[in-house]
């Protein structure tokens, strides 16, 4: 089921490489059938999986280079199949909703479906060296997405977005490999070189930890790692924006929960300067999203913010924070991914994302108010929506650790919650204004089509059905987190 799960993407990005450059719809149709395949095996795992227990499950494991102790190992628990779930789903709508990709078509469906398997190769691996490659191979498609597609600043938010990675990465690799000369056997299984991490002194666990943090930091991004993020949200073309925003960030938490699980004594250690890490990010991506006018910008600012509630979830090393650091990088998913959706949808039709060049949406285009101010407002945990479940389970989690510190989480909540009423008063109840690439006024752009709707109203449902009804999901990654909480006394 797993190998179906991987192969199917790749299979799509063939097929899609073998079409006429002239049928631009046909390979638009083909690469979202793919991906809603794609889709429905993540849902068919999800109906076989078996929420009560923390075993790794699905899991097949084959040699890939004996002489090193790398094995072509894959497997699932209850961490990492809600990130499964999310890229699958965040791919199928990032295809679909590409209706206004015309020139390159072929090399832009081929990569994505590509970069489709490197992410879910990354969230299903269970030896180090498999994660550590499909990792790099997500820079690939990536860059050229971004480098080829992307706007008038393309090629420089394509290096820096590399580099960044590139950099982290390199750090990771050091810590890595430190891991393998301790493991049993000289092996990169997960299993192993947590084993061999857990004979280490705690000052060396420290040390390796720091060059995974540095890896996984800057994908996530922490601040002061963050720099090549609003670059490459602006530049690069909506549909990856919301892989970018919505999965690509979500694969350094992922990395970094596996780290904490690999090295619990390190994490412990560092508890109180990841916090610290956690809350000035928050801060400081919340006041930067306030100053922003260009909404991907904004957006892009704001979801600097919310990884640092992942972060200080993660810091708890508790129940309640890991579940809330877990739920929120869905939630934060399904939003964000709703926000640059429609971003993209409107900038296509205005040619502008400028705050100011805005107003009375409501009456112009009302399905895109309607859908814009929900999924603001659900950014910043709307009660009923999966952010609020997400962001209440990380204030009981970080609470029980550091009471007295909580009040800075509530100041950059408070700041966020300014920001997304700011774009809700510019863009729903301002006047009208002509706009330079509409001569005849803003009343004459179309409203959300069909297509568009139905790629929003999925992720709204998301959104929405996680947060009046979220013990599906909690039920699904409870058991894996009490394990993980309870190697650290918790």
């Amino acid at each position: 089921m797993l190998k179906t799960l991987l192969l199917l993407p790749l299979l799509g990005a063939v097929l899609v490489a073998l079409l006429p450059h002239r049928s631009v719809d046909l390979m638009r149709h083909l690469a979202s059938a793919v991906a809603a395949a794609t889709m429905l095996c993540a849902a068919l795992l999800l109906l076989n999986f078996d929420a009560t227990t923390a075993e790794i499950q699905f899991f097949e494991t084959r040699p890939w280079n004996p002489r090193v102790g790398s094995h072509l190992a894959l497997g699932v628990d209850g961490i990492s199949l809600p990130m499964i779930l999310l890229a699958t789903l965040l791919c199928f709508v990032a295809i679909f909703s590409s209706t206004s990709i015309r020139s390159g078509a072929k090399l832009y469906f081929s990569l994505l479906l590509i970069l489709e398997t490197a992410l879910l190769i990354v969230f299903t691996a269970r030896d180090w060296s498999l994660f550590y490659v499909c990792w790099e191979l997500t820079l690939i498609p990536l860059f050229f997405l971004i480098d080829r597609l992307g706007g008038a600043n393309r090629h420089r938010a394509a290096l820096n977005f590399v580099l960044y990675t590139l950099g982290g990465s390199v750090f990771m690799l050091i810590a890595l490999l430190l891991l393998y000369d301790v493991a049993p056997g000289h092996s990169f299984a997960m299993a192993d070189m947590a084993a061999g991490g857990a004979q280490l002194p705690v000052r060396t666990q420290v040390l390796v930890f720091l060059g995974l943090l540095l890896g996984f930091g800057v994908k996530m991004p922490i601040v002061p790692l963050h720099g090549w993020l609003p670059l490459a949200h602006v530049e690069a073309p909506s549909p990856i924006s919301i892989l970018l925003s919505g999965i690509l960030l979500k694969m350094g938490a992922y990395g970094l929960i596996r780290a904490v699980a690999t090295l619990p004594a390190a994490a412990l250690a560092l508890q109180d300067w990841l916090a610290f890490l956690a809350l000035l990010s928050l801060v400081y991506g919340a006041v930067l999203a306030w100053r922003q006018t260009d909404l991907k910008a904004m957006i892009a600012y704001s979801s600097i913010s919310h990884m640092g509630v992942v972060l200080l979830g993660i810091a708890a090393l508790n129940p309640a924070g890991l579940s809330g650091a877990l739920t929120q990088m869905v939630a934060h998913g399904l939003t964000a991914g709703l926000l640059f959706l429609l971003i993209g949808l409107l900038y296509e039709r205005t040619h502008s994302r400028d705050l100011a060049a805005y107003g009375s949406l409501n009456r112009i285009a009302p399905r895109f108010a309607a859908f814009i101010v929900f999924a603001l407002l659900a950014a910043v945990g709307l009660p009923g929506s999966a952010g609020f479940v997400a962001e209440l389970q990380v204030l009981v989690g970080a609470y029980g650790r550091w009471g007295a510190w909580l009040p800075l989480l509530s100041a950059a909540m408070l700041v966020a919650a300014a920001c997304a009423l700011r774009a809700i008063r510019c863009l729903s109840t301002g006047p009208e204004r002509a706009m330079a690439a509409a001569p005849a006024g803003v009343a004459w752009f179309a409203d959300l089509g069909r297509v568009e709707c139905a790629a929003a109203w999925l992720l709204t449902a998301g959104v929405v059905g996680i947060g009046f009804h979220p013990q599906p999901l909690l039920q699904l990654m409870a058991s894996s987190l009490a394990r993980l909480a309870a190697g650290f006394g918790a």
